[in-house]
């Protein structure tokens, strides 16, 4: 089984860095409610359309996982 989106996007953060895959770790990391356990696409990307208490870019998104994926 892959690892959770949210595991391998912590590997991402960088609280310095204004590339989109460490902004959207140092949002999620902050988020108590970003679903932490799921590599499921739909589950994360509706989080973040939905219910995600920050903004964030969904174009850049769609790329971010497809890092996530080849990784």
């Amino acid at each position: 089984m892959r690892k959770s989106f949210y595991s391998w996007l912590m590997t991402q953060r960088n609280p310095k860095s204004h590339d989109p895959v460490a902004i959207l770790a140092d949002l999620a990391f902050d988020d108590t409610t970003f679903p932490k356990h799921t590599d499921d696409f739909e589950e994360v990307s509706r989080y973040l359309e939905d219910e995600a208490n920050f903004s964030f870019n969904l174009s850049q998104f769609d790329q971010i996982w497809e890092d996530y994926l080849a990784h």
